[in-house]
């Protein structure tokens, strides 16, 4: 059943994929995956290759080849789930590359209910580095990953022993949110104010400052080129991200 699926998937010209059983996958802030879904018994994990796009300073086009990679992987995901649920009559929940909060109020941290980058670890996709981003044997640092929780059996793939990480501390010392000062930590809060520079923080301060301009300010505030980013971020048509950590790494421009 394993090498069938896996076999469906490189089919989707997706570029690794690797198997844990739920057993195998812990993440020690995340809940429990019984949360909410009880039958769970493995996850597959799906690796993309992040294109040369990311390497560009031009922050439209590079999310712009982050957007075309991140439509592919939700309609894999589909596809996926599709497959097991037709041939194996399975049971899929799909976790997208995005992250997501605790919608419960439950983390005033806003601790994802999946983490992708320890199921990648666990079903022996790669290693994780000094950015705390896992490194891909082959793409390095330049990949992301979705995954599909199932009902079925499936037995982990090995685990890598390997460390891949440089250590040169590339990473850290040009994070332009200082969020990698401390060593196996991720300032989450200092890194989405840098690297969404149209992310909710600062789209409230844009509020507070319409609320309180005149209406003359408002209507040029709102005709402003400034205000599209935001309004591209909030419709989701676009959102802006820092590729400092992908594009940086050596590991990842060595293999």
């Amino acid at each position: 059943m394993k090498e069938k699926i896996r076999e469906f998937v490189k089919s989707l010209e997706i570029d690794d994929v690797g198997f844990t059983s739920v057993i195998d996958y812990n993440s020690p802030k995340s809940p429990k995956l019984e949360v909410f879904f009880p039958e769970a018994k493995s996850i597959i994990v799906l690796a993309y290759k992040d294109l040369s796009s990311c390497e560009t300073t031009n922050m439209q086009l590079a999310m712009n080849g982050r957007y075309d990679k991140n439509a592919a992987m939700h309609i894999n995901c589909y596809k996926i789930s599709h497959f097991l649920e037709n041939q194996f009559h399975a049971k899929a929940i799909s976790i997208p590359t995005t992250f997501t909060i605790d919608l419960n109020g439950n983390s005033q941290r806003g601790v994802s209910d999946f983490s992708l980058r320890h199921a990648a670890i666990a079903s022996g996709l790669g290693s994780l580095g000094r950015h705390n981003l896992v490194i891909h044997p082959k793409f390095g640092t330049r990949v992301n990953f979705n995954a599909i929780i199932t009902n079925l059996e499936l037995e982990s793939d090995e685990r890598i022993s390997e460390d891949y990480c440089a250590h040169c501390n590339i990473c850290v010392n040009n994070c332009p949110a200082r969020a990698l000062d401390e060593e196996g930590k991720t300032d989450v809060l200092k890194c989405m104010k840098v690297s969404k520079p149209f992310g909710i923080n600062s789209f409230l301060q844009y509020v507070d400052k319409f609320t309180n301009a005149n209406q003359e300010d408002k209507i040029q505030m709102l005709s402003s080129f400034n205000f599209l980013p935001f309004y591209q971020a909030i419709s989701g048509e676009r959102d802006y991200n820092c590729f400092n950590c992908l594009k940086l790494c050596p590991v990842g421009q060595k293999l």
